[in-house]
C-alpha cells in the first residue's frame, strides 16, 4: 500500500467537506441558481417576504437628510417639551420672564435652588436658563440645562407682571442691593411656597 492510497479516503472526505454542491433536492424553489461566472459556485434563492413591517421610512435619516428634526422630536421627555413649550417658550402666555422667581429641582444636590431668571438661551435641545440668588452675601448662579437627565422641574414662585425692561438681567449683578430686595423676597415666596 503506497502513501497515495492511504490518503484516498481522507482526500475523499475533505472532497465531500469542501463541496458546493447539496446532495439531496427537495423542491426547485430551494435549489440554489448557478453563478454565471463559475460552475460550482452556487447563490441562494431569495424568498419574497410576504409582509412588511410598518416601520416609517429612514432612508433620509440614513443620509443625514431631517436628522436634527428627528432628533428635536424624539429625544425629549414628553414632560421636558412640554415645559420648553409653555414655561421657556417666547410667546406662549403662562412663560416665565427675566425677573421672575424660580424654583428648580435637580436630581442631586442641591436639590432645589430657588432664585431671580436672569435669562433664557433657547437653542432647540440646548435649551437652557440661568438662576441667581444670593447666599450667606455671595452671589450664586446656576445654569441649568432642560434636557439634562439631572434636571426634575421647575415652577414659577414669583412673578414680575409685566414685560420687563431688558432681554436678559445680566444688570442685576452689578446692582446687589436690588438683587439683596429681590433674594430676600424670593426667600420668602419660597417658605411660603413649602
Amino acid at each position: 500500500m503506497g502513501p497515495s492510497q492511504s490518503l484516498r479516503p481522507l482526500a475523499q472526505c475533505v472532497s465531500r467537506l469542501m463541496s458546493t454542491t447539496t446532495a439531496s433536492t427537495s423542491s426547485p424553489a430551494a435549489l440554489p441558481k448557478p453563478y454565471p461566472f463559475s460552475k460550482t459556485a452556487l447563490t441562494p434563492s431569495l424568498v419574497p417576504a410576504t409582509t412588511t413591517p410598518n416601520i416609517p421610512s429612514l432612508t433620509g435619516l440614513k443620509t443625514g437628510k431631517g436628522l436634527m428634526y428627528h432628533i428635536r422630536n424624539t429625544l425629549p421627555t414628553p414632560e421636558k417639551a412640554q415645559l420648553t413649550s409653555t414655561l421657556l417658550s417666547s410667546s406662549h402666555p403662562a412663560r416665565a420672564r427675566v425677573g421672575d422667581v424660580l424654583q428648580v429641582e435637580m436630581e442631586y444636590a442641591p436639590t432645589r435652588f430657588t432664585g431671580i431668571l436672569l435669562g433664557i438661551r433657547r437653542k432647540g435641545m440646548d435649551t437652557s436658563f440661568t438662576v441667581r440668588n444670593i447666599i450667606n452675601r455671595t452671589g450664586v448662579e446656576m445654569q441649568v440645562f432642560v434636557n439634562s437627565p439631572h434636571f426634575k422641574g421647575a415652577r414659577v414662585i414669583r412673578s414680575v407682571g409685566r414685560k420687563g425692561r431688558k432681554a436678559k438681567g445680566y444688570w442685576m449683578r452689578d446692582s446687589p442691593d436690588k438683587m439683596a430686595k429681590i433674594a430676600g423676597a424670593a426667600a420668602a415666596a419660597a417658605k411660603a411656597a413649602k
